[in-house]
């Protein structure tokens, strides 16, 4: 599956397009982590923890988007984008959305 931000894929005809297409997750803090960030808030630095945690929110929401667009039967992904919202004090959502496309091979 081709994946990009930009209205079409460079050097690629597009041949249809499928639709609008998304994917997404919500993701609750882990109380280990929460003590961990907690901990890192006084000394400064990154907070290791939820980086991860939102890396892997990302991959999954990508992941689902992918499926989404699969399921149309297409085979790339134009204008992606993603977004991450607070659903609860211990929960974001991370959305992934785009229009799926059927491009030349």
């Amino acid at each position: 599956m081709i994946i990009v931000t930009t209205e079409a894929v460079p050097g690629k005809a597009t041949k249809e397009y499928k639709g609008f297409v998304k994917g997404s997750t919500v993701q609750s803090k882990h109380i280990g982590k929460d003590i961990m960030a907690g901990l890192k808030t006084i000394v400064g630095g990154e907070l290791t923890e939820y980086t991860e945690m939102m890396e892997e929110a990302r991959k999954k929401a990508i992941a689902r988007m992918v499926d989404d667009a699969k399921a149309k039967g297409a085979n790339a992904i134009v204008c992606m984008r993603l977004e991450s919202s607070s659903v609860m004090q211990n929960a974001s959502e991370i959305i992934a959305y785009g229009t799926a496309v059927y491009v030349e091979e």
